[in-house]
């Protein structure tokens, strides 16, 4: 699938949409407790920030030998999250109906963003432009005839996925963490913390802000909306080069790491 690679400036939502991932209980443990260090966004921020971005660039605009590079990848470094033998949430990087579920949110979010920066996807696209996101599971473990059938079945499981969503005491704590930026260094996180939070409860459906226990007020939605607004009437004047950095720039860095053999992720 070779394609739009998508508006760098949805890189802002990022946060969210781990949070969203992460909102499954199973998968928030095996991030939140997770002894592969080297993928722990609170030890490697800018590593992981590399390769998530690799990621979404490549399941966008990959070549299917790009994929099956990256999911090979992939699939040695999931080899090694699963839970112990009678943890209180078991979990498993392969469990495929895990993997539907970070697809989907990786979905819903591209969605989210092209709405918010383009406007309504048109009819005789909707179709297309969903079947496309199954690449986001594919390019991991899920077998394809996981990913629902059409956009009307999408927004079923969306819908009955939504009353699974949960956190805990460890995942939460994590979570609030990932939006409050308290894995970078001081005074870095100091610096951010009010712009990240900002942004990442803003571009949360409610439902995970509740689960969260962080506030967001009608004001902060005027203004989150009113942001929304002049970045889109920016974006949409830039050159398509501009406007899909930096993935891109990874999609070649991946291209040229697989090529001399060196790792993706």
């Amino acid at each position: 699938m070779n394609g739009p690679l998508g508006d760098g400036v949805g890189l802002a939502a990022g946060g969210a949409n781990v949070i969203m991932q992460l909102s499954m209980l199973p998968i928030g443990h095996a991030v939140a407790q997770s002894t592969v260090q080297t993928g722990r966004v609170d030890r490697h921020p800018f590593k992981r920030a590399r390769t998530t971005i690799t990621y979404l660039a490549v399941a966008n605009g990959g070549t299917e030998a790009d994929k099956n590079e990256l999911r090979r990848q992939i699939n040695h470094v999931h080899a090694r999250v699963r839970s112990e033998g009678g943890a209180k949430v078991p979990y498993d990087a392969f469990d495929h109906d895990l993997q539907r579920w970070v697809a989907a949110c990786l979905y819903w979010g591209t969605e989210d963003i092209y709405h918010k920066l383009h406007g309504p996807i048109p009819a005789d696209r909707v179709q297309e432009f969903y079947r496309r996101g199954a690449a986001y599971g594919t390019t991991l473990q899920m077998p394809e005839q996981l990913w629902p059938a059409d956009r009307d079945a999408f927004e079923k499981y969306w819908q009955e996925s939504l009353g699974r969503i949960e956190m805990d005491d460890i995942t939460r704590e994590y979570l609030q963490g990932i939006a409050e930026v308290r894995f970078l260094p001081f005074p870095v996180d100091r610096l951010l913390r009010p712009l990240n939070r900002f942004l990442t409860l803003g571009f949360l459906p409610e439902q995970f802000r509740r689960e969260l226990r962080m506030s967001w007020s009608p004001r902060q939605q005027a203004r989150f909306d009113r942001l929304v607004r002049v970045t889109a009437a920016v974006n949409r004047r830039l050159p398509r080069a501009v406007r899909e950095f930096p993935f891109n720039l990874l999609l070649r860095d991946a291209r040229r790491r697989i090529r001399r053999g060196r790792p993706i992720i």
